[in-house]
């Protein structure tokens, strides 16, 4: 097997050792619920497990548009909405969810499945229209704002996020969460619908401010809030168990086994990375050169696997997403240097491109010369999607039902073959 491919199958093989569906099996023994919800971009595996573990159940499942393999037991309700940006559809997902949730009564038991993407795939305005809100979730999003600086402004636009979905009903919710989120902090995955928040509307106030977004109407409500005329999301939750069950973590393991299986040696940097992909890429690349000349932090050869997430200011109208982008700006900080290397969303769509992400090869940037692809363009332009492209160096799965952040994989000192 060659590196590139040995690259792809750990990815691959990380997806499926870490499939909702495993990371579930051993939370779904206790009692049978009364209802199941499921929500985010691995809401349909997630309910599928669940179903086959409680089958009959009456349950709700919220996934994104677009998403494939839909077969679910007559028993369940699939609504699709939208994702990155909620419209209308993820309006009418989050009224359903609160009327379901709010029709149980007290000694019943509601079982929530949680992934990354809630945020906009159930999104129930408050204070703002729907138009206001999206208008927000974009400037956020352009400015380079990060997850938790978006979800607590979203907690505060909102009468689902923040504990609020799980305020809204008398029945024990136990929750079993997957993680998008650097630090795995419950109140961030999917802005937190079942988790106690304590968020303020002055820290959203803050995050318009610190980004310098106007939105009048969000600031009048913001402020509303901050002046004690709006309630605050709850603090306080006692019906409510929420419990983590699968991470970046566990997807890097994952892939750490599978690389070790086929002989070679993998070692994890961190799954915690955070801040702008071209600085992580730059930081990723001195670690590589550092492996390869001195043979520290480890000498090679050796597959460097991190995780987290990385943020992208937007400057340009390219086509991209975070982990396209890290690719561009790591091809660039090695420059002829080059390393076989992997950078890809678990999700299996990174930001607006079709591709999940990208393969660097030693050759790359030779291959990109001779092409007359400008890298430092295409980066100022965020058209990393393009650049990759057009070496036909994508990584394309298609959404894979999973949301456990990023994957990048670095070979230092492995035969090409």
């Amino acid at each position: 097997m060659n590196t590139r491919s040995l690259l792809e199958q750990a990815y691959r093989a990380a997806l499926e050792a870490a499939s909702p569906a495993q990371l579930l099996a051993p939370h779904l023994k206790g009692e049978k619920p009364d209802f199941i919800l499921a929500f985010g971009k691995a809401a349909l595996p997630m309910a599928r497990a669940a179903l086959a573990a409680y089958p009959g159940v009456e349950t709700l499942v919220i996934a994104p548009s677009g998403t494939e393999n839909l077969e679910l037991p007559a028993e369940a309700t699939l609504m699709l909405s939208s994702h990155p940006v909620p419209d209308a559809s993820s309006a009418a997902a989050a009224e359903a969810a609160l009327e379901r949730l709010g029709a149980l009564k007290e000694g019943q038991h509601a079982l929530v499945l949680v992934s990354g993407g809630g945020s906009a795939l159930m999104a129930a305005p408050d204070g703002v229209t729907l138009e206001q809100k999206q208008a927000l979730t974009r400037e956020l999003l352009r400015a380079g704002a990060d997850i938790g600086e978006i979800n607590t402004v979203r907690k505060h636009l909102s009468r689902s996020k923040g504990g609020r979905l799980a305020a809204a009903t008398r029945a024990k919710v136990t929750a079993l969460l997957i993680s998008d989120v650097v630090g795995d902090d419950p109140s961030v995955i999917a802005s937190g619908p079942t988790v106690p928040d304590i968020t303020t509307f002055a820290q959203a106030l803050a995050v318009l401010d610190r980004y310098t977004i106007a939105a009048p109407e969000v600031r009048v409500h913001f402020q509303a809030g901050a002046d004690g005329k709006v309630p605050e999301t709850p603090d306080n939750l006692p019906h409510v168990t929420n419990t983590i069950i699968g991470s970046n973590r566990h997807l890097l393991e994952a892939a750490q086994r599978y690389l070790e299986g086929q002989g070679v040696r993998a070692v994890i940097l961190s799954d915690s990375f955070e801040g702008e992909a071209s600085e992580l890429a730059k930081a990723h690349a001195a670690i590589a050169r550092s492996v390869q000349q001195f043979g520290n932090p480890v000498a090679a050869p050796v597959v460097l696997l991190s995780g987290g997430e990385a943020t992208v200011t937007l400057r340009g109208d390219g086509v991209g997403g975070r982990n396209l982008e890290f690719a561009l700006a790591l091809l660039l900080a090695l420059g002829e240097d080059g390393f076989y290397a992997l950078s890809a969303g678990s999700d299996g769509v990174d930001g607006s491109s079709p591709a999940a992400g990208s393969f660097l090869t030693p050759d790359s940037f030779l291959r990109a010369r001779a092409a007359g692809l400008d890298g430092r363009d295409s980066l100022e332009r965020n058209d990393s999607g393009s650049f990759f492209t057009a070496l036909n160096d994508t990584l394309i799965t298609g959404p894979s039902g999973h949301n456990l952040n990023d994957l990048r994989l670095i070979a230092v000192g492995l035969p090409g073959n």
